[in-house]
């Protein structure tokens, strides 16, 4: 398989990735969480439940399609450096089942919010805790998407085929990620304020490496 084909596959798995994580991740949450209101968290989450599968299927086939990007991406940068691959991979496949079965504590916040029986204050308390680690675990996942990369970057930098450009960007992607998830655990009162500041460099390598692979594909000379 030539490079530009292998770099648009990838492409289309990273586009699938793309696609289908942030509905899950920020959309469904944005609609069901009602801040300092755990009682009407409840209730949102109750009424929407249909949006809640939405979400917990979209994150789940964002988790697949991830393995298949990194799959198709150390076939892409096969003879670059085999130890930067390994790792990349090893990074995403030790981040995939925690996604994964973190979203067993959405789908427990849902059974939670429409279990009969549970007083509102019983519920509104159960769905609030369930929530919160459900978010909780996804900061802990955050930490392998911003580890994965790291090497990532680096094989971009070391291919010749690819614009050191973007291996910058995802070297910054990747420290920003790290950021954002330890202030996330470890000083949450800050997390908003940081979380802001680091969105853009946070995004912008994935989308501009994404926007690559799609349309320009691999070099066939050194960069």
């Amino acid at each position: 398989m030539n490079r530009t084909r292998a770099a648009r596959i990838a492409g289309l798995w990273y586009l699938a990735m793309l696609a289908s994580g942030p509905f899950g991740l920020l959309y469904v949450p944005s609609k069901i969480v009602v801040a300092g209101d755990a009682a009407a968290t409840a209730a949102q989450v109750a009424s929407h439940a249909t949006l809640v599968r939405l979400g917990v299927s979209a994150n789940l086939l964002c988790q697949l399609a991830f393995i298949f990007l990194v799959l198709a991406l150390v076939r892409l940068f096969d003879g670059v450096h085999p130890g930067q691959s390994r790792l990349m991979k090893a990074f995403v496949l030790v981040a995939v089942p925690i996604a994964m079965l973190n979203e067993g504590f959405m789908l427990a916040a849902l059974e939670s919010a429409t279990v009969p029986g549970l007083a509102v204050e019983a519920r509104a308390a159960l769905v609030g805790v369930l929530l919160h680690t459900h978010q909780q675990g996804v900061f802990i996942a955050s930490i392998f998407w911003g580890l994965w990369l790291i090497p990532f970057g680096l094989l971009t930098i070391r291919s010749g085929f690819l614009p050191k450009v973007l291996g910058a960007l995802l070297l910054v992607g990747g420290a920003s990620y790290l950021v954002d998830s330890f202030v996330a655990l470890l000083a949450p009162q800050h997390h908003a304020a940081v979380s802001s500041v680091l969105m853009v460099p946070l995004s912008v390598g994935e989308l501009c490496m994404l926007g690559w692979l799609l349309v320009k594909g691999a070099r066939s000379a050194p960069a």
